[in-house]
């Protein structure tokens, strides 16, 4: 991607501002900053590390990343901070994807500011988004970890299962992991079922994929039918795992994850 610099206009731009892992925001917990860089003075001792990441509604969006420093401001533009949850709650579609690749692009360059082979300094180059070192030229891009998500059905039923992490929540979702090396997507699918549940899975169906930035994640989701055997959790990952009619369902994710959009798909899939 081409760098280009909006310092030295009247513009107004989107911008995006990180501090530690949240997002400067203004009082309507709005993240997307529109406006200029002269309106943004307390931020002008960062000017070298503007990044552009994305046009957005024809307008350029530009990223400051503040690391672990904070900024007093009594200015509305600065004068909250939301987190990348609380942002795909209040964002659109695709104004959570530029979100969310400007956090991928600030945790890159945050843990990549030294060599792996060689150890010395490394320095952003100016075409692409990627890490260089000048003395090995070693070079480094965001990375992207693939995970399946998949949802489960029989004739009239859903698996769906409650991770540790949502113990306290109650919340149940479809299964999900990461994918391994030299494993495919759909090997993947079926390791991680039988590991956290322990049934069997056949005709899988690809649904779709979402980019998900906790961290850099990106899940490919997929719609299984049941093959055989009966619940048996991983009690290290899963709390607990069931049948579920649409007429009896847990609490569930919001739609506006790709964990949510499977599950709508399946109830959709068992009225048929």
């Amino acid at each position: 991607m081409t760098q280009t610099s909006p310092l030295d206009t009247q513009a107004s731009y989107f911008w995006l501002i990180i501090t530690q892992d949240r997002f400067m925001c203004s009082e309507e917990k709005q993240p997307l900053l529109h406006t200029s860089w002269q309106h943004l003075k307390p931020l002008h001792e960062y000017g070298e590390h503007v990044v552009q990441i994305e046009i957005l509604k024809g307008i350029a969006v530009y990223m400051i990343d503040l690391r672990h420093e904070r900024i007093a401001s009594n200015d509305a533009w600065l004068s909250d901070t939301i987190g990348m949850r609380g942002a795909l709650m209040s964002a659109s579609p695709e104004e959570f994807s530029v979100i969310a690749k400007a956090w991928q692009y600030a945790l890159f360059i945050r843990t990549h500011r030294f060599c792996g082979q060689c150890g010395d300094t490394m320095q952003r180059v100016s075409w692409e988004m990627a890490m260089q070192c000048h003395r090995c030229k070693h070079r480094c891009y965001p990375r992207v970890s693939p995970c399946i998500i998949v949802s489960i059905y029989r004739q009239g039923e859903i698996l769906l299962a409650m991770g540790s992490r949502h113990k306290d929540t109650g919340m149940y979702s479809t299964l999900a992991g990461f994918v391994e090396s030299g494993e495919s997507l759909e090997s993947a699918v079926h390791r991680e079922v039988k590991e956290e549940v322990g049934v069997r899975v056949k005709n899988l169906r690809y649904f779709g994929s979402q980019p998900w930035p906790f961290p850099h994640s990106l899940m490919v989701g997929f719609i299984a039918e049941w093959a055989g055997d009966e619940i048996s959790i991983d009690d290290d990952e899963i709390c607990a795992a069931d049948w579920f009619t649409p007429s009896n369902l847990p609490t569930t994710p919001p739609t506006l994850s790709i964990a949510g959009q499977l599950i709508q798909e399946t109830l959709r899939l068992l009225s048929q």
